[in-house]
């Protein structure tokens, strides 16, 4: 009976490692102009090389612009495209409801991949304590 527990604790401990082995990353978007493009290709660029990355984008402030339908980069490219790509490997792409409030700003002007948290830099501090990596482009 000993030995099975003994046994089953090794096999927990191992699966543990095995899903901390993965790098887990947030990336902070507080500004679609300047940090939008860049962020985009920096997490592309992360993906490429370290295809098993957990990364979450948290937006806020003007940062949430990125992810308005329609929404569109310096160079007039829509920002759907490369963002609707990297949800399909699998990155999160968050929208801070308090920027929402303040901003007037509905749900239903966002793209469908992104989700909502009730406060982005709350966010963050969050996923930094679980041992998220930060980048802020």
């Amino acid at each position: 009976m000993n030995l099975r527990r003994i046994f089953a604790a090794l096999a927990l401990a191992a699966c543990t490692t095995l899903a901390w082995s993965q790098d887990h990353v947030v990336y902070h978007i507080d500004d679609a102009v300047s940090q939008g493009l860049k962020g985009l290709r920096n997490i592309r660029n992360h993906l490429d090389t370290e295809p098993t990355t957990k990364i979450t984008v948290v937006t806020h402030a003007n940062g949430v612009d990125l992810l308005l339908e329609g929404a569109k980069d310096a160079n007039g490219g829509l920002y759907a495209g490369p963002i609707a790509a990297l949800v399909a490997r699998g990155v999160k792409f968050e929208i801070c409801e308090i920027t929402l409030k303040n901003r007037n700003l509905k749900k239903e002007q966002f793209l469908q991949e992104a989700d909502f948290t009730p406060s982005g830099v709350v966010r963050l501090a969050k996923l930094q304590i679980q041992g998220y990596a930060y980048i802020k482009p």
